[in-house]
Order: C-alpha cells, then sequence, then structure tokens
C-alpha cells in the first residue's frame, strides 16, 4: 500500500488514541493484534482520508469501527454515515460494531470480521 503524507494533527491524534484505547477496543485488539486473527495484519488508529479509524486491515481493505453510546446520540449517526459513505467510495468496507458486543461476544465480531474477509472461522 502506498504511503501517503500524513498531517501532523492526524499523527499526533492517532498516537494519543493509541495510549487511551476504550476497554472493547483493548479487548478486541489484543484478538487481532501480530497477525493472531488467521495471519491478517491489522493496524490500529489508522489515519484514512483525514479520518482516523479505530482498526483497518489494509491488506483487505476493511476498517473496523467500535461505536460507544455517544454514536447514537444526536448526530452521531448521521456523522458515522458520513465518514461510511467517505471511505466506502476509496475501496474500504466499513464493519461497526458497539462496545458492548465486542465485550460481551468477542468470538462472534471476530467471525463477522473473519466473514468479511473471506476466511472461514475464527
Amino acid at each position: 500500500m502506498p504511503h501517503r503524507s500524513i498531517p501532523n494533527h492526524l499523527r499526533t491524534n492517532a498516537k494519543k488514541l493509541r495510549s487511551d484505547m476504550t476497554d472493547a477496543e483493548k479487548k478486541l485488539w489484543q484478538a487481532i493484534r501480530a497477525h493472531r486473527l488467521e495471519g491478517i495484519p491489522f493496524r490500529r488508529q489508522m489515519p484514512i482520508a483525514g479520518y482516523i479509524v479505530d482498526f483497518a486491515a489494509p491488506k483487505h481493505r476493511i476498517v473496523i469501527e467500535l461505536d460507544g453510546s455517544q454514536h447514537a446520540e444526536a448526530d452521531g449517526p448521521e456523522r458515522d454515515g458520513k465518514r461510511d459513505k467517505q471511505l466506502t467510495s476509496l475501496g474500504w468496507t466499513v464493519l461497526r460494531f458497539w462496545n458492548t458486543e465486542v465485550l460481551v461476544d468477542l468470538d462472534g465480531v471476530c467471525r463477522k470480521i473473519l466473514e468479511t474477509c473471506g476466511k472461514e472461522s475464527c
């Protein structure tokens, strides 16, 4: 994947987000980091198109977003939809999971990720 210039403010914000992960992000990261999920390489807090996505599998063009309750409030769904549309227009598939899903059913989340990547099981 070609490298693109990342604005300093995005780079700084991504670094901060990597050190301030939510419990759900930590749990999912432990399951997918270091090629643990069927050998698929993932990156966390990756800048793409002016956004910082929670997790990405660049080889498969998959973005994984974990949503807390703020995503259901006010303009959250509209903002998320705009972001998803932009990422999709660039060839990314966006998977969204609620934080609770990751905390309660990590295996199910992993299965959905693998299905999207074209793999069979977790």
